[in-house]
């Protein structure tokens, strides 16, 4: 194919041939060229377009990722104060059981209960036949509600132990301060309460108390715990040592060689109080021991038979 145009400037026509080898070479050139030159610029404008995006995302997707590191770092934190906490709770639980379980052993020895019955120091036995279903695991809310109803029944459980416990205090309190017993350690009764012959006019009178003989220094002790309200000389006594009791009881020692008390001293049962002698109206050494419910004397040997 030839191509052919006119030229003014000449005044003649010229002929090109599109076929020739070389005109193919020079338009194919020129066609690579421009392809070369396009690939070249959009290969630049992508390049341009891609790092401006990758940097935007990039800082975008990096502040998103350092937000959520933040936000399961503080998670993380806030779980773990709560195992603690629960960890803390359970301790503190425990110990109120080996508490409970202390008392529960003590409660179980002061009441004289076979430890069989009540026994503090394995678990109580449980069982029951298996169930055609499988049981539901706790779950973590569920677990807090379970912490507060155990705690709730442990406290109240010592609360209980706590009033049983005073309960069998008060109760061996009481029995502590209830005269039982003998006011010597050694020696016999030699006069008995009641209607008797005066020693000194040989005639009828009434005793008020229980005489009882030894030897003259022999220990006198007291027959319930109290609190002593006179120690000192009274007519036909003698040296004469009091202790009140509680509950309207009353016991008086008389005749002693010596008194160990002074008032307002505590006393428990059995502690020596005194040493026996004859003072006062006395035929020989002897303790004059009376016992006094709401003021009046009674007889001591119903206590004594204790």
């Amino acid at each position: 194919m030839n191509l052919i145009w006119f030229s003014k400037r000449e005044g003649r026509a010229r002929q090109f041939d599109l076929a020739h080898p070389l005109t193919l070479g020079l338009i194919g050139g020129l066609g690579i060229a421009i392809l070369g030159t396009a690939f070249a610029l959009g290969m630049q404008l992508g390049q341009r377009n891609s790092g401006t995006l990758a940097g935007g995302n990039g800082e975008h997707w990096a502040a998103v990722i350092a937000e959520q590191k933040t936000q399961i770092s503080d998670l993380r934190s806030e779980l773990q104060e709560r195992v603690d906490a629960m960890a803390m709770r359970l301790g503190q639980m425990n110990a109120h059981v080996i508490r409970l379980d202390a008392l529960g052993k003590r409660l179980t020895e002061m009441a004289n209960i076979d430890h069989r019955e009540l026994d503090f120091d394995n678990a109580p036995p449980a069982g029951g036949p298996e169930g055609d279903t499988q049981g539901i695991g706790a779950q973590i809310p569920d677990l807090t509600a379970m912490l507060d109803e155990l705690e709730t029944k442990v406290e109240l459980r010592d609360a209980q132990l706590a009033a049983l416990e005073s309960v069998i205090l008060a109760r061996e309190l009481s029995e502590q301060i209830l005269p039982d017993g003998r006011p010597v350690r050694a020696g016999f009764v030699s006069s008995y309460f009641g209607q008797r012959q005066d020693p000194f006019t040989g005639h009828q009178a009434f005793h008020k108390g229980l005489d009882f003989a030894s030897k003259v220094g022999s220990d006198v002790v007291v027959v319930a715990a109290g609190v002593v309200t006179f120690a000192g000389q009274r007519a036909g006594y003698g040296s004469l040592v009091e202790v009140s009791h509680g509950n309207g009881y009353v016991t008086r020692y008389g005749h002693n060689q010596k008194t160990l008390v002074q008032v307002g001293q505590t006393v428990t049962r059995g502690e020596t109080i005194a040493l026996m002698g004859s003072t006062g109206r006395s035929t020989g050494p002897h303790v004059h021991f009376e016992v006094l419910r709401n003021g009046r004397q009674v007889n001591p040997l119903s206590f004594i038979g204790r």
